[in-house]
């Protein structure tokens, strides 16, 4: 069966676009098992509280939970487990460097299919203050507001 090309978003984590400041971003595989892949082509993969964490020069996913499949039967893995990141050496360090530092973490931000291969985007992020938050959402209601009084008036 050939590959298609492209990208198709599977999954997006909108909550770390809310919580953090994204500074810089990556993209890498995953190591996962068919029954994994199958479930996630489905859609049925949560990034919401997922984050990234290096240890001894190799980089982890924790807290993405892929619901079993369906017709996987013994060859279904714990939905939580911790599963590998595909990254090259210099861009574990990079990422080992930039979670050592304070307020900042790495979080994924969405998965997708890229050439017919499972994909994620990871960030370096820093957290958001309460009132950072706040701005934010400020800042897009008035151009929202902005946006309707422009339609309104042509």
């Amino acid at each position: 069966m050939p590959k298609k090309l492209g990208i198709k978003p599977l999954a997006q984590n909108k909550k770390a676009y809310h919580e953090y400041f994204i500074d810089d971003k990556y993209e890498c595989g995953l190591a996962l098992v068919g029954t994994e892949v199958k479930s996630i082509r489905a859609g049925k993969v949560n990034l919401k509280d997922a984050y990234v964490k290096v240890k001894d020069s190799e980089a982890f996913v924790v807290g993405m939970h892929v619901s079993p499949y369906e017709q996987g039967n013994i060859f279904n893995r714990d939905p939580f487990r911790v599963r590998k990141l595909l990254l090259h050496k210099s861009e574990i360090r990079k990422l080992r460097q930039a979670s050592q530092v304070e307020g900042y973490s790495i979080v994924p931000l969405s998965l997708y299919l890229k050439n017919g291969l499972v994909k994620m985007e990871i960030a370096v992020a820093k957290g958001k203050k309460l009132y950072d938050k706040r701005s934010t959402l400020a800042k897009r209601d008035a151009e929202r507001e902005m946006e309707r009084k422009l339609r309104e008036k042509y």
